[in-house]
């Protein structure tokens, strides 16, 4: 009988723990289709559709009011907006309120013995009700509680600054890669259909080669080395081609486009050579006050200095403030509610024995942080030099491409016409034409190289594309702000636009 009992009770526990298991079933694949087919319609939700050219100060807004990631970061420091409102709350007192029924199976009672002869002094009795009604409303302040969340409350506030100098990180980002893609997009518009065009006319000449071939006219090698010249003037065009057709992909992902959706640029106005007149002087005083991350470090010395505080405020006592009303039904009771008060100091002794090292522990944090901010300053001030000196080489490389594709332009001008008088064979005109659009290539790569390396200079500055505050969050607004701000820098004025 006791085997089976046994038998019964191990069996009964393994079905206890087996039911206590825990599974996960796998999603099912509907589930994840429909998942992105919601993501889809969110990505490219309440956008402003395209319409007409596309200039580059649109598409910078275009990316500032729509990537993803500029989204995300506004999110962030919504977040972060919320959590200091949160943080506020933690200075109120804390109040508690609590209502119920209690009840026991039998009557509350007691007696009493006596300590001289150990017998009872008192029959047994009750000043409780099995059964009442209870309610208590209290609310306890603590000044130094009150004290160490108002600083902590400031140092959240201070968190939603540091997101802010990050937004502004990400946005300075944001329209430099836009700036970068725009113009070697304008630069695949342009060459593009060339290349295209010279590829058709190589393959064709790669065709009559193998026909005069097979047709044994001519002498076999110099038949092979013209088609192989050709096949390698058609490598050098796919290259160029492969460098040039994910343009156009880049910019649309950076102005979140659904993939796929044509557009056209606005065409290019000639090859403007923008020119830097402002002192380095200026450019250095303006990125050590400007630059997000600096900023950014600035706060953080603040929230550290803010740390040092709150250890020295756990040093002294805490003087607390009570005040509570209760009711409870219990018949016995002379008075059924009332209200009770009271102040107090309390003082836990243990952190005057570790506040020394919670010191020093923050005070280290904050010259850790100032160290930190010199560190970043030398490699601000490192970043802007460096970008003023790709400026410098952008503007002679292009200038020196501008040269070389004007002259290889000569150059088979004078190609075609010997061509056209049979004086030369089409594959030299194909090297020729080729020669000349590589170096067209050349000089519109190294002109987009030049605008994005005079936007990178302002960019390392740390000046805001955008003023604090816009009139209105349209498309056309947000460019023509873009457009204005840009316009104020080239002309030295660097005085933040409100």
């Amino acid at each position: 009988m006791r085997k089976s009992q046994k038998l019964f009770a191990v069996s009964m526990l393994t079905l206890a723990i087996s039911g206590c298991a825990v599974t996960s079933e796998p999603i099912d694949r509907s589930v994840s289709k429909q998942r992105a087919e919601s993501d889809l319609q969110a990505m490219y939700k309440d956008q402003e559709p395209l319409s007409g050219t596309l200039t580059l100060h649109e598409a910078m807004a275009r990316a500032v009011k729509y990537n993803l990631e500029a989204r995300l970061k506004m999110m962030e420091e919504a977040l972060a907006e919320r959590q200091v409102d949160l943080a506020t709350f933690d200075m109120l007192p804390r109040m508690a309120l609590s209502a119920g029924y209690a009840g026991r199976s039998n009557v509350s009672a007691s007696s009493s013995q006596s300590v001289d002869t150990g017998t009872q002094s008192l029959e047994p009795s009750t000043s409780q009700d099995r059964d009442r009604d209870v309610a208590d409303l209290t609310m306890v302040w603590n000044v130094l509680d009150f004290g160490v969340s108002y600083v902590s409350a400031k140092q959240q506030a201070d968190q939603r600054l540091i997101l802010q100098e990050r937004r502004r990180k990400v946005i300075h980002t944001i329209t430099q890669d836009v700036r970068s893609a725009y113009w070697r997009a304008v630069a695949a518009d342009r060459l593009l259909d060339k290349i295209d065009a010279l590829m058709a006319r190589v393959g064709q000449a790669r065709d009559n080669s193998r026909s005069m071939s097979e047709q044994r006219i001519g002498d076999p090698i110099q038949a092979l080395s013209y088609q192989r010249a050709l096949i390698e003037a058609t490598r050098q065009l796919e290259e160029q081609r492969r460098a040039l057709s994910l343009a156009k992909t880049e910019l649309a992902t950076l102005i979140n486009l659904p993939m796929g959706t044509p557009f056209t640029l606005a065409p290019n106005e000639g090859y403007q050579v923008p020119e830097l007149t402002v002192a380095m002087a200026s450019l250095e005083e303006q990125a050590l006050a400007s630059r997000p991350e600096l900023r950014e470090q600035d706060y953080q010395a603040r929230i550290s200095a803010a740390e040092t505080r709150k250890a020295m405020l756990r040093l002294l006592p805490g003087l607390e403030f009570s005040l509570g009303g209760h009711y409870d039904s219990n018949s016995f009771l002379v008075n059924q509610s009332w209200a009770d008060y009271g102040v107090k100091v309390t003082w836990n002794l243990f952190n005057v024995l570790s506040a020394p090292a919670a010191i020093d522990v923050a005070k280290a944090g904050q010259a850790v942080a100032d160290a930190r901010r010199q560190a970043m300053s030398i490699a601000v001030l490192a970043q802007l030099y460096v970008a003023n000196a790709n400026f410098n080489e952008s503007q002679r490389q292009f200038q020196t491409s501008q040269e070389l594709a004007g002259l290889d332009n000569q150059i088979v001008e004078q190609l075609r016409n010997r061509y056209q008088a049979q004086g030369i064979g089409e594959l030299e005109l194909i090297q020729g034409e080729l020669n000349a659009l590589q170096a067209e290539l050349r000089r519109d790569l190294s002109y987009a190289e030049m605008r994005n390396a005079y936007g990178q200079l302002f960019s390392s500055v740390g000046l805001d594309p955008l003023p604090r505050e816009l009139p209105s969050t349209e498309l056309s607004v947000i460019a023509q702000a873009l457009a204005d701000n840009e316009a104020q820098w080239q002309q030295g004025n660097f005085a933040p636009r409100e």
